[in-house]
């Protein structure tokens, strides 16, 4: 009998799909075209981040001066009240800068702008002098200074003011009598030109000025007390009149002149009116960046008992109080 060679039967059908598969992906990844679109695109990035790399570290490492910088530094030195700077002088201030800036850098890398108070202070303070210059961006016309003047004219009132001379009776040497000797030399003086001689001689030696010329209320006030000052406003001109007491003793008055207070016209005051808008103007435009940017943060404030302000605050009230407030 004639035997036949019997063929393996294979035992899993997925066997021979599987090898077909990997069959597949061993040709496409033997394909050049792959190889050269990976090495490229490895290529293409290695050279991007060191490119970066090297930009970041060329900016980090320039220090570039304009004509301006230079231009600054000797308005800045000319603004002390020293003559022009020589050519060596200005290398030294161009050295100057340029260290400056090299210190900078080097303190920002090291983080030490970061939780340094000053330096928040500083920052601020630039801040704020942006928005002074933001104030005086439009100058203000005579049509606005006027409207705005008329508006705010009780600002600008000229307080009342007058010049008198004063005879002083102390309490030292007069004691409780100060009153009625201030009262018998009134007597002797009635009539009497504020010059006189004989007037002078009535008075004790007082430690300040005996004549006083355009004085205000508040002058007044600062000197001899808020009610001799209202006092002296009281009175007449022309004649000694008194007696008058203060924080001193007792005084006999001669008012040489008064003027009421009143408000002065825009004219008077056109340069003090203007400085006055821009300051207004300046608080707003400060007032209204300050808003802008604080909508644009929350903040946070613990809730603090009027006692931790007194004391070291105790870890056991610290763990039980957690309320905070937002703004």
């Amino acid at each position: 009998m004639k035997l036949f060679p019997i063929a393996p039967v294979p035992s899993n059908r997925g066997d021979g799909a599987g090898q077909l598969q990997k069959k597949k992906w061993q040709r496409f990844l033997s394909e050049p075209l792959l190889h050269f679109l990976v090495v490229g695109a490895l290529l293409f990035g290695v050279y991007r981040i060191v490119s970066l790399e090297t930009e970041k570290a060329t900016d980090a490492q320039t220090i570039q001066l304009t004509k301006d910088d230079i231009r600054q530094l000797a308005i800045t030195w000319l603004a002390q009240g020293r003559p022009p700077p020589t050519p060596e002088q200005l290398r030294g201030l161009v050295d100057q800068k340029v260290t400056e800036e090299i210190l900078f850098r080097e303190a920002v890398a090291l983080g030490l702008d970061r939780d340094d108070q000053i330096i928040k202070r500083r920052l601020a303070q630039k801040m704020d002098f942006l928005a002074a210059d933001l104030a005086t961006l439009n100058e203000p016309s005579v049509a606005d200074l006027t409207t705005w003047f008329r508006q705010n004219a009780d600002r600008f009132a000229l307080p009342p003011h007058l010049s008198f001379r004063h005879l002083y009776f102390s309490f030292d040497k007069h004691g409780e009598a100060s009153r009625d000797s201030a009262a018998a030399a009134l007597t002797l003086i009635a009539g009497k030109s504020a010059n006189s001689p004989d007037v002078a001689a009535l008075a004790d030696p007082f430690m300040f000025r005996n004549y006083y010329g355009d004085a205000t209320p508040e002058q007044i006030a600062k000197e001899f007390g808020p009610e001799f000052a209202k006092a002296l406003f009281e009175l007449k001109s022309g004649s000694w009149q008194g007696p008058v007491q203060s924080g001193y003793g007792w005084h006999l008055v001669w008012i040489d002149s008064i003027e009421p207070g009143r408000v002065p016209t825009f004219e008077e005051v056109a340069p003090d009116a203007k400085a006055v808008w821009l300051d207004d103007r300046y608080r707003e435009v400060k007032r209204a960046a300050l808003e802008e940017m604080r909508s644009r943060y929350v903040v946070i404030v613990p809730s603090i008992d009027p006692g931790d302000l007194l004391a070291p605050q105790n870890p056991q009230a610290a763990s039980n109080s957690t309320g905070s407030v937002a703004q």
